[in-house]
Parts: C-alpha cells; sequence; structure tokens
C-alpha cells in the first residue's frame, strides 16, 4: 500500500483542512507540507488554523462538554467502543500512513493503531469503573464519601515519535471521563492527526456529539501558546521535550490549570554478569534500535558489569551489522529513518562530542549515502561521567558505560535528570529486588529482563524528574481527567460539628 492508496484509504486529499470543530472547518491559514522522511518527497499539504479557527474549535468543544458530561458514563462507553471497531477497520492503512509519514517500520505503525484499539477497548471498560471511596464519618447519622465528576475540555500536544496512539491514551478515557478533547499534533505528522479525525467523525457524525473530538493545526508559536494559556482548557496534556515541558507546565501554572507531561527519557539497561546474554542482545536492540532510537523510550545507556562486557559489546556489534535499513514500508526493513535532516545534525553532532570526551566508536555512527535522513545505528563506548550522556538525543546512538558492581550501576543510572524508563537483566533474585526498591531504580518504568520500550496500556506510563511526573495510559491514570469531590450528607435531626466543636 503506497502514498496515493494509503490517503484514499483514509479520506485524505493532496491539500487537507487543519481544524476540526464537530464538522471540518474552512481553515484560512499558511499551508504545512508533509514530507517523507524516507526520501523527503512531499505526501500532502494540510491548512493551518488561524488564532480565530482555534477559538472556534475550542468554542465546540466547551459547548459539546455541557451535554456530553451528563450522558452515563457506560454511555460514552459504547461511543468510544464504536471508535476502536473503526480503528480496527482502518488498522492496515493507519498504520502505513505512520510509516510514510514518520518513518517508522510498518509493523510498528500497525502496532501503534494496535496500541489505540487497546487503549480504547481498555477505556471502555473503564466507563463502568469511576468508583469513589465511603469514609467513615465521626458525626453520628452522617454518611461521607467522595465521587469524580467531568473536569472540561482537555488539551492534547502530542509528539511526532507516537503521532496517533499518545492522542488516544489521553481522548479515549478523557471521553469516558465526560472531558471533551482539543488534539494539536506535531507540525511533523499532520496527516496522521487528520486521518484519525476522520476516523472519530465517521464514529461521531449524527450523534449530537460529534464535538467531542476536535482538531487544530498551527505553528507552536501561535496555537500552541494560545492553547497552553486558554483559561477554558483546565487541563494540557503534553508529549515532547524537557524545554517543551518547562514552558508548558509554567504557562499552565501560571493560571492554577493541570498539566501532565511526558518529556525526555535517556533511559537505561543495567546488565549484571549472571544475566541472560541472549535475552540482554534481542532487548537491548529493539529498545535501542525500534523507531530509530527516537522513543521516548529508547534505550540510550547500556549500563554492563565489566565481567561480560567483551561478550556481550561482540554479540551486539554482529547484531547491529544485520539491522536492514530503508523504506519503513519494505516488510524486511527493520530501521526507518530519522524524522528530519535537522535530527541527522544533531546525532552527528552528539557523536562528535561523545568522541572528543572518550567515546570510541564501535558500530555505525555514519550517515547514508542515500536520499532521505538514513544513518546508521551507532554503539559509542564511553566513560561514565562523560557530559554527553546526561543529554538525551533522539536518534540510534546507544552508549555502553562499563561498571563493576551493582553499586555502580545504580549510582550511573539514577545520575541523570530524566526518569523514565530503565531495565536490568539478572538471573539473581536479589538483584532484581534491589533495583526495584525504594533504593533502587528512580524511574516511573522499571523491568527485568525485558527492554525499556513496549510499554503495556494497562500499567500507567509516564517518569520523574526531568520527565515530568506525568501519568497516562492505564492503572488510576484516569483520575487526572476529572475532578474529585468529597460529599458528606448529614440524615440527622441535629447539626453537630467536626472535631467535637460546640459553637453555641
Amino acid at each position: 500500500m503506497q502514498r496515493d492508496a494509503i490517503l484514499s484509504a483514509l479520506g485524505l486529499s493532496d491539500v487537507n483542512r487543519g481544524a476540526y470543530a464537530g464538522g471540518w472547518l474552512d481553515t484560512s491559514g499558511d499551508q504545512l507540507v508533509s514530507e517523507n522522511p524516507a526520501n523527503g518527497e512531499p505526501i500532502a499539504a494540510v491548512t493551518q488554523a488561524t488564532l480565530d479557527e482555534y477559538d472556534a474549535v475550542v468554542t465546540s468543544a466547551v459547548e459539546t462538554f455541557g451535554t456530553w458530561r451528563m450522558l452515563p458514563p457506560p454511555e460514552r462507553g459504547g461511543h468510544v467502543r464504536r471508535l476502536a471497531d473503526a480503528l480496527r477497520a482502518h488498522k492496515e492503512p493507519l498504520g502505513a500512513l505512520v510509516a510514510l509519514e514518520a518513518g517508522k517500520i510498518r509493523a510498528e505503525g500497525e502496532g501503534e493503531v494496535q496500541e489505540m484499539i487497546d487503549i480504547a477497548d481498555f477505556s471502555v471498560g473503564l466507563s463502568r469503573q469511576l468508583y469513589g471511596l465511603t469514609m467513615a464519618s465521626e458525626r453520628p447519622r452522617h454518611r461521607m464519601y467522595e465521587q469524580w465528576h467531568p473536569l472540561g475540555p482537555v488539551g492534547v500536544i502530542t509528539a511526532f515519535n507516537f503521532p496517533v496512539a499518545v492522542w488516544s491514551w489521553n481522548t479515549c478515557i478523557a471521553a469516558v471521563c465526560g472531558d471533551t478533547n482539543v488534539w494539536k499534533p506535531s507540525s511533523h505528522v499532520p496527516l496522521a492527526a487528520v486521518a484519525v479525525t476522520n476516523i472519530a467523525h465517521e464514529v461521531m457524525a449524527g450523534t449530537g456529539f460529534e464535538g467531542v473530538f476536535n482538531l487544530v493545526i498551527g505553528r507552536g508559536s501561535t496555537v500552541g501558546d494560545t492553547m497552553i494559556n486558554d483559561r477554558r482548557i483546565p487541563l494540557i496534556s503534553a508529549t515532547g521535550s524537557t524545554a517543551m515541558g518547562e514552558k508548558v507546565g509554567v504557562a499552565v501554572a501560571k493560571r492554577l490549570g493541570r498539566s501532565l507531561l511526558e518529556l525526555g527519557g535517556n533511559n537505561a539497561i543495567v546488565v549484571m554478569d549472571d544475566a541472560d546474554l541472549d535475552l540482554v542482545t534481542r532487548g537491548a536492540l529493539f529498545a535501542a534500535v525500534g523507531t530509530a532510537g527516537q522513543r521516548c523510550t529508547s534505550l540510550r545507556r547500556l549500563i554492563v558489569h565489566r565481567n561480560i562486557s567483551d561478550v556481550l559489546t561482540k554479540r551486539l556489534v554482529e547484531a547491529y551489522g544485520q539491522v536492514a535499513i530503508g523504506d519503513p514500508l519494505a516488510e524486511d526493513t527493520l530501521m526507518g529513518p530519522l524524522i528530519t535532516p535537522g535530527a541527522v545534525d544533531d546525532m552527528m553532532k552528539a557523536l562528535d562530542q561523545a568522541r572528543q570526551q572518550g567515546g570510541e566508536v564501535l558500530v555505525g555512527g555514519n550517515v547514508l549515502d542515500q536520499p532521505g535522513n538514513f544513518v546508521e545505528p551507532t554503539i559509542v563506548r564511553i566513560p561514565a561521567d562523560a557530559a554527553i550522556v546526561q543529554e538525551e538525543t533522539f536518534a540510534p546512538i546507544l552508549y555502553l558505560i562499563e561498571v563493576d558492581g551493582f553499586d555502580e550501576a545504580m549510582a550511573v543510572q539514577n545520575g541523570v535528570r530524566q526518569g523514565l524508563s530503565s531495565a536490568i537483566f539478572t538471573d539473581s533474585m536479589k538483584s532484581a529486588e534491589r533495583f526495584l526498591s525504594a533504593a533502587g531504580s528512580d524511574c516511573g518504568i522499571a523491568n527485568v529482563n525485558i527492554g525499556t520500550s513496549g510499554a503495556e496500556i494497562g500499567g500507567a506510563f509516564g517518569g520523574e524528574k526531568e520527565t515530568g511526573g506525568g501519568r497516562e495510559a492505564g492503572s488510576d491514570s484516569w483520575k487526572i481527567y476529572m475532578r474529585r469531590q468529597t460529599v458528606t450528607i448529614n440524615w440527622s435531626d441535629d447539626l453537630p460539628l467536626a472535631q467535637g466543636i460546640e459553637f453555641g
């Protein structure tokens, strides 16, 4: 399935509208051309929204919220169930579009759509489980409990590397919670957002709730800045760089809103000398090379016990040499391109710094001499105290750091500003439990004998420190999309006060 067939299957044209407010608006901003990172050729264009059109989108979300919030949650879940069915029907072309526009291989593109389906199914079940607690009152003939109400329109700002899945993490859960949504996607992948909104429109058309899933495509410096400062949007969920998150967090906090931030990763795997090296090789390879190292959970640092470093390094170098790089739509490709030429430049600059700081390139390190943003996946042996190791470069660079034992490994792993995903490979129960203890990994995700990427939707996803502290997807992540209300009912004939206070 190539460009024309993909666009046709998803209702896309050569030029698409970039604002949806219960229906597609006639946008009048500049055209944004989406380019294929595998060859630099244009795919299609989107006419971006102006600030007036942005206002119409948010107005739609506010107005629809007034009626959507009063629909019983299981009925809201019914609409999300139909969205899941529609995504199933469009899985192949939507996965192919993700591959075409973001440069992911086809399997990862379809896997991302499957993640949307999974979170939608999860949300349908959640619609019957928005539980509150009942508490014992100290006052006689009083009942006290808590309940959860919809919060309001939710602003969702997504990054290029997961152009559709992160939208679903937020919007499916927020929708069953009774919220409407305003989506601002990355300017690198606008077509995926238009395609998903087309699917959502098909699902919601004629229901009276067409304004639940809204879209606005525009510049971050105009539409994005307006959104994060908009008091009509009580929650902004933003995925991106730490620098972007700092800007969003400050703006939203200034107006006393809520922010859900999923930012930088700089993730590590610790490999102990009793680890199964077959598992390590496979786990590290996908975590470091999948999506060309452009996942927030990508493996950046491999912290290896010195006793097995040489053996593992040899295995990894051989595995890296077998990675098929090329057209992400081709069946045998394992790694596609970086998203932009700028990303290629950033990778080369990081490698120059790594060499200057004592790093030795063991494999890869080159830009491929062909059209597109293709590079070789790279392993660099480097000292633990190299400054570049503190930075997250969104590219397939794996820093290999040797250590002498568990304590040193944990100091290295936790000694960065980010704290998203982490893993340890070991056959020792003691090492695994130490890693998972309060004195172990300081990350939001901690795995044993699996890699850092590929999180399931059932668990809460997010990290600590400069990763932002947000949590999305499973567990009780739904609570950020709602407001908590504590209720006390007096069914007596008296008016006792709490704490035994007498006010005569």
